[in-house]
């Protein structure tokens, strides 16, 4: 099972959080609070706007001031932690409703403690030897951010893995631009980035036999791990 740290990784972990750039683009749109809006051609909203801006950008330093744990920068955009028994009830209330999003899709939702673990297979994800999402995945992945868009006090790790294909150099790379690519499509259906980070395993965690093309299969695939945040 995979390690889950408070604090940020180090590569081949790569941060999906970029506070600064969450800070930076903040300000802007506040500072930009009585300009056109340069993607609706829309006048800010000034007040309300400039005060959104400032305060996700005050937000994003206190998180980069108290040390740039996951923790700490997502309190500092707005999102808080769970505490005592209410962890298990969200955690139980958010698998129950991935359940019934992913049912006959092929991903399986597994439980292990508090942590939700969301299995996506090769075959539902991705082509062999492409990181470019397979097109019936993107409804797989619109269910997926719609329950974790509710429930939004989670840690979201997504894992890239291989079969054993190839040199296990080689195998890194694909790893981890699958799990960059889940990581983009989630952000674009506003998932908050500061909640992601993506690892590329390569062909280290097997979970079935690569000799066989249906291993392999299995091999391939994305995993999505759900942690509450407390």
């Amino acid at each position: 099972m995979t390690q889950h740290s408070p604090l940020i990784q180090s590569a081949p972990h790569t941060i999906r959080s970029k506070s600064l750039l969450a800070i930076s683009l903040a300000l802007t749109l506040g500072l930009g609070a009585c300009t056109t809006n340069p993607y609706t051609g829309e006048k800010q909203a000034s007040k309300t706007a400039m005060g959104a801006g400032i305060g996700a950008a005050a937000g994003g330093l206190i998180g980069a001031a108290t040390g740039g744990s996951r923790s700490a920068i997502l309190l500092g955009v707005g999102i808080g932690a769970l505490a005592g028994g209410g962890v298990g009830f969200y955690m139980d209330k958010q698998e129950d409703k991935l359940r019934m999003q992913l049912q006959s899709t092929g991903v399986s939702v597994t439980r292990n403690g508090d942590n939700i673990i969301l299995n996506m297979p090769g075959n539902v994800t991705f082509a062999t030897n492409s990181s470019n999402i397979s097109p019936d995945f993107y409804r797989v992945l619109d269910s997926v951010a719609l329950v974790i868009n509710e429930f939004e006090k989670t840690y979201i790790d997504i894992n890239g893995h291989t079969d054993s294909t190839g040199a296990e150099s080689y195998n890194q790379t694909p790893s981890e631009a699958r799990a960059n690519s889940v990581a983009h499509y989630l952000e674009s259906q506003k998932v908050v980035p500061q909640r992601i980070v993506t690892r590329g395993m390569g062909e280290s965690q097997p979970i079935a036999d690569n000799d066989t093309p249906e291993g392999r299969s299995l091999n391939r695939r994305v995993e999505i791990i759900l942690t509450p945040i407390t």
